[in-house]
Formats: structure tokens, sequence, C-alpha cells
């Protein structure tokens, strides 16, 4: 039986994974973007699906091997799409901070990657005539709402502080280069929600092989995140060879303050939080009842901002700003908890109709 506030729960967990996983490669020293970029990708990627999967997921070998070449090859297509998503919201950090940075490109993310499922499947127009479904779309819209409202305030920061002041909280804060950057990582981030959509047949037959139910989209993350580590290592070798930076695996500059060790500590775990973030939802969607667990992007997304908008807050990124966007960040909060919550009580409804059937 779905339990979507268990499932809602799940989700803040893994908005909170996500929001947090930019904060240790702030303490890497001495190493180029695309070292610690890739560092982080490999246990992220690679290592962690792999080993968090092979102890949660029965058989996990059949699961792979029973699955259909065209299910595993829209798996890996979505995820190298979702791939350079994941490669430009690295930059998107870079360029705006983690608060306006996350709202952004989280937040053309969650309406793509929202509506567009049940707009392929041939739903969308079945969640219009039923209540649970229209609270729900209600609550998509609110969290739309609560993303224009964060790029307001990133706005209004810019206009309040001067470029110094800026930078002082984000050293490479620019706002056109980033809103552009922001843009097109979040279209192409929706993707890994539809290769999540994809591998529906791949979760049925885990469930088929003795998985768990909160377990069942474990396997789907081992193939839809391969794809996204060939998009990423590929353009990690090139920024090696332009800035030929290969050589930091194996020492940093005499003059920068960091230790090498320390350096592949902070990578892993800043990888490993940001698996983090998937694993919980994978866990949080099997909570939320099939016909509605399309809402789990939105749960997903809304989290992630309001997490992301804490650290910025926490890390000083609006320091010196006025009454007006003070005001705007606490709104953007306020507005997607709300979201939150109201996609939360759809999806409550929706399971109480179908017991009660």
């Amino acid at each position: 039986m779905p339990n979507p506030i268990l499932g809602v729960f799940l989700h803040w967990l893994g908005g909170l994974a996500s929001a947090s996983f930019y904060v240790p490669f702030r303490r890497v020293r001495g190493w180029s973007w695309e070292t610690y970029w890739l560092v982080g990708g490999v246990v992220s990627w690679i290592l962690a699906p792999w080993l968090i999967a092979s102890t949660l997921t029965p058989h996990l070998g059949l699961v792979l091997t029973q699955t259909s070449a065209s299910t595993l090859s829209w798996i890996f297509l979505f995820g190298i799409l979702w791939g350079f998503g994941g490669l430009t919201f690295g930059l998107t950090m870079r360029y705006l901070g983690l608060g306006l940075g996350m709202a952004v490109a989280l937040g053309y993310t969650a309406v793509f990657g929202t509506l567009l499922p049940p707009l392929v499947r041939g739903e969308f127009g079945a969640l219009l005539t039923q209540q649970s479904g229209q609270i729900i779309l209600a609550g998509v819209a609110i969290c739309a709402l609560g993303i224009v409202i964060a790029g307001a305030a990133g706005v209004s920061k810019e206009r309040e502080l001067t470029v110094e002041q800026q930078r002082a909280g984000i050293p490479e804060f620019d706002l056109k280069r980033g809103l552009a950057v922001a843009t097109f990582s979040g279209i192409l981030s929706a993707c890994f929600a539809f290769g999540l959509a994809a591998g529906d047949p791949m979760k049925a037959l885990a469930l088929a092989n003795g998985s768990a139910p909160v377990w069942q989209g474990l396997p789907v993350l081992i193939v839809l995140l391969a794809g996204g580590f060939v998009t990423n290592a590929i353009w990690c070798v090139i920024m090696h060879l332009r800035h030929r930076s290969t050589g930091e695996y194996l020492h940093i500059p005499a003059s920068s303050s960091g230790s090498l060790p320390w350096n592949y500590i902070f990578s892993a775990l800043a990888g490993f939080t940001w698996y983090l973030q998937f694993f919980f939802y994978t866990m949080g969607e099997s909570q939320m009842g099939k016909r509605y667990g399309f809402s789990s992007w939105t749960l997903h997304m809304a989290s992630i901002i309001v997490f992301s908008t804490l650290w910025g807050i926490a890390l000083h990124e609006w320091r010196g700003v006025g009454v007006r966007t003070r005001v705007l960040v606490g709104l953007t909060l306020l507005v997607l908890v709300g979201s939150t919550l109201i996609v939360g009580y759809g999806n409550l409804l929706a399971v109480g109709v179908h017991s009660a059937r």
C-alpha cells in the first residue's frame, strides 16, 4: 500500500542530499573543476549505484540480463542526455551560487520532468477530470510560481549589490551567463525523469525477482547513471587536455594550501552525497502510488530548491541584500514548502480513493 506521507519525507531527504552535495567541493584546493568533478562522478555515477544495488537488490544480475535491450537502450540514452544537464549544472553553481543556481536550473527541470511523462503516456487528460489529479497539478503550478519568485530574488540581488559584493560570496558570479547555462541544464536534466519512467519494466523485473518495493528503482539507477557518466567523463577528458591538468590526480600545486588525500575524500563525499538524492528519490517514488508517481519529480525539485536556498543563506550568498530581496527569498521558501504539501495531499487523496474502491 503506498504511503504518500512517507514518500514526501523521503523526497525531502533526497532534496537535502542534492542541495548539500556541492558543499564538500568547496573544500577542495589546488584542483581544476574537471578533476574534482570526475573524481566525484566516479563515485556517484559508477561505484555507489553498483554498491547499493548489489547490496539491496536480490538477483541483480538476473534483473539486468532479463531486461530487454530496448529498455536498457532508452534508459542509457536518457542518461546520456541528462549527463549534459548535469555537466552544466556544476557550471550553474559556479556562476549563480547554490541558492539562485539551483532555483533556476531545477525550475525548468521540475516543470518538464513532471509534466512530460504523463503527456507522453496519454494520461494528462485523466488528471484534469479527477480531484486528486487537479490538486496535484495545482501543486505543480504553485511550485512553478515559487521558482519564478526565486528568480526574481536573484535579479533583485544583482540590482542591489555591487560586482565586488556579489563575488565576495560567489567568486565567479555572472547572472547572464549563469541564467543561460541554467536554462540549458534545467531542460536536459529533466531527461532523468524520462529515464526513470523508461525503467518501469526493469522495476517490474526487480519486484518479480524478490526486491522490496522500496528498492525497485535501484537497478535502473545503474544504467541511467552510467549514461550520465559517459557524457561527463568525455567532457572532463577534453578539459584535461585543454588545461593540461591530468597531473592533478597525483599532486597539487605547492602554492596550494590543500592536501591530495583530502581532495579525494571531499570529492568522494560530494559524489556519494549526490547519489543519495536518487537513492531516496526511488524510495519516495515507490510510496506515491503508480498513477501519480510523476508528481515525485515536483516534490524532489521543490525540496532541493528549499534546502539549496537555506545553504545559500548559511554560506552568506545573500549577505548585504535589502529587505525586498530578503522578503522574496522568504516567500520562495514558503511557496515551495506549500507546493510540496499540496502535491502530497493530492497523492494521499488518490490513495484513499483507490483504497475505498
